[in-house]
């Protein structure tokens, strides 16, 4: 019997928990089967994005006229869907926020709200959700003004899914991407890391660790607002899936640069720090999701960590690095007694929190 030929043989790949992780694995992903057919050639539009989907960044940029509109989307499948410090909604709306806002895009127009929620979900958790979706969007200074919903049977999704786009105008067509670091640049982190990550992990699984873990989920544009005012922000990027590890690498990648991190430079809380020991975790390598990291230039360093460190949430803000022209594409860790990279993380340790 002959050989079937390539062309013929069926494609045996699927998808893994590792191409939901944000790092290596989404890329090739996105790389090899998302990009080359929603990219396009730019002949069906009007005016060509000035940050579109190949560049994957925080979401997208149309020049519109003097200005541009950046428009982002994201859906969360988090479990459990209240955990300490927040919930699946408060998470929905506050990530879309900070996705337009670490674009520079810190007055968002308005957002979307799609829910899709599995049949016997209890009413009283859908209305809770709701609830703190307005509460959210209320203290980011935004509304929601539409939206879709659809009901599952019973075991066909896992209880609340929630899809939010974002939409927001920049006058200028002042946006920042998470690609425009320079050597000599300044690396900031707006306050604490891997607390998202590792408190939802600790909820989920029931650990009582001593010390409150709790979620730092919060919109962070009044944070990147106060940042943009007192000096040049030259990148930004949201330390979600994959923490400030894939955050810096991708950056660094865009860019072609190098980034050096001080040893103990990078804040921690002390009960995630202990947590994330006991469970073989870094806190650098899971998801934040009220935390911005941003390449200042070096002349504007200190004013705009002071101004970060004036905003409710950015009280713990820090200078941890600097953009460098060694090691292109690498992260660094300085201990003091030698350097090590930092990697961005090849699989996901923490499915399921955001």
């Amino acid at each position: 019997m002959a050989d079937k030929s390539n062309a013929d043989q069926k494609d045996e790949s699927v998808v893994t928990l590792a191409h939901g992780a944000g790092g290596g694995a989404m890329r090739s992903l996105l790389d090899d089967l998302v990009v080359p057919q929603f990219a396009g050639d730019g002949e069906s539009t009007v005016t060509e994005p000035a940050v579109g989907l190949p560049e994957l960044d925080d979401g997208a940029v149309h020049p519109v006229g003097d200005g541009a509109i950046v428009v982002t989307t994201d859906s969360h499948v988090v479990s459990p869907r209240f955990f300490p410090g927040g919930d699946i909604g408060k998470l929905a709306v506050a990530g879309t926020v900070n996705d337009l806002a670490v674009m520079g895009a810190t007055q968002p127009t308005a957002l979307t709200c799609s829910l899709v929620l599995e049949e016997g979900t209890p009413t009283a958790d859908v209305k809770r959700v709701i609830e703190s979706m307005a509460a959210t969007a209320s203290e980011a200074g935004v509304q929601i003004s539409t939206g879709d919903t659809k009901v599952m049977e019973n075991g066909e999704v896992d209880g609340i899914v929630v899809n939010t786009t974002g939409v927001a105008y920049v006058e200028g067509g002042a946006f920042v991407t998470d690609a425009g670091l320079e050597p000599g640049d300044r690396i900031i982190v707006s306050g604490t890391m891997g607390d998202h990550g590792i408190s939802l992990l600790s909820a989920r699984e029931g650990f009582d660790f001593t010390g409150d873990l709790e979620s730092d989920v919060a919109p962070v544009n009044a944070i990147v607002a106060a940042a943009l005012e007192a000096g040049e922000v030259t990148a930004m990027k949201d330390p979600t899936r994959g923490g400030l590890a894939n955050a810096l690498n991708e950056m660094a990648g865009k860019a072609d640069v190098g980034i050096e991190l001080e040893d103990g430079a990078v804040p921690v809380n002390g009960a995630i720090a202990s947590a994330g020991e006991v469970l073989g975790i870094d806190p650098l390598t899971v998801a934040n999701e009220g935390k911005v990291v941003m390449a200042v230039a070096e002349a504007d360093a200190e004013v705009v960590l002071s101004a970060i460190r004036g905003v409710t949430g950015g009280e713990e803000a820090a200078i941890v690095g600097q953009v460098t022209e060694d090691h292109a594409g690498r992260v660094v860790v300085d201990t003091g007694f030698g350097r090590r990279y930092l990697s961005e993380p090849e699989g996901e340790a923490l499915p399921r929190i955001c």
